[in-house]
């Protein structure tokens, strides 16, 4: 009856996935999590509850992570360069670590006042391995018929597979999740945002602090 049928994607949302090289993310990630465990300790005990440990929102100042941040920039920009953003500089805005014991999930958050953001993956396993992404158009559940099968066009939670070493960047404004940490330790993550310098001087900063994160060696 057709000559032919084409699907255009107008508009669509992108997740970009960078996946270290085995010889970076195997020497980078133990010490990185050695870092970890050094600058917070102690850290305080955790109300009863769905609660994790997000440090301070400052480890992209601190000489220790430079290679991870010097990762990330390279990411951002590699993405800014891809979709053809006109900018003069971008910093990033804020950077912690997040560390959710077994049994803590993520509710559904933005990053506001910020363009990208993204996390890194230093340990997670099995039970403890996916981030979540919602669908951002808030009118697209008004009607909802039951599909038959879920794929790409009717589905409104996408989850992607994450792994040690693996970069995730994404706009800021999307609608993201984490799941309930089904495994027996602690998933380890490095979560920042991104902003244009010209934006980023007041509005970009986190709003909320986490534990203090010393230098080694300090007392």
């Amino acid at each position: 009856m057709f000559e032919r049928v084409t699907v255009h994607p107008f508009f669509p949302t992108y997740v970009w996935v960078h996946d270290l090289k085995p010889e970076i993310y195997q020497r980078l990630n133990p010490q990185l999590l050695k870092d970890l465990d050094e600058m917070t300790a102690p850290r305080p005990p955790l109300p009863p509850g769905n609660h994790s440990w997000q440090t301070e929102q400052r480890l992209h100042e601190i000489e220790e992570f430079n290679e991870l941040t010097g990762i990330i920039n390279g990411a951002c920009k590699g993405v800014l360069d891809q979709i053809e953003i006109a900018y003069d500089s971008f910093v990033i805005t804020g950077c912690w670590a997040n560390m959710s014991p077994p049994g803590v999930f993520h509710i559904a958050h933005t990053h506001p006042n910020n363009f990208l953001s993204g996390v890194y993956y230093a340990q997670v396993q099995e039970g403890a391995d996916s981030i979540s992404f919602h669908e951002p158009r808030p009118q697209q559940d008004i009607i909802s018929p039951t599909a038959t099968r879920l794929n790409k066009y009717n589905s409104l939670v996408h989850q992607l597979k994450v792994k040690p070493g693996r970069l995730v960047i994404f706009p800021s404004w999307f609608v993201h999740s984490v799941g309930r940490n089904e495994s027996d330790r602690l998933r380890v993550s490095v979560s920042f945002n991104m902003m244009f310098t010209s934006y980023a001087e007041k509005i970009s900063q986190p709003k909320w602090s986490g534990i203090p994160v010393r230098r080694r060696g300090s007392s």
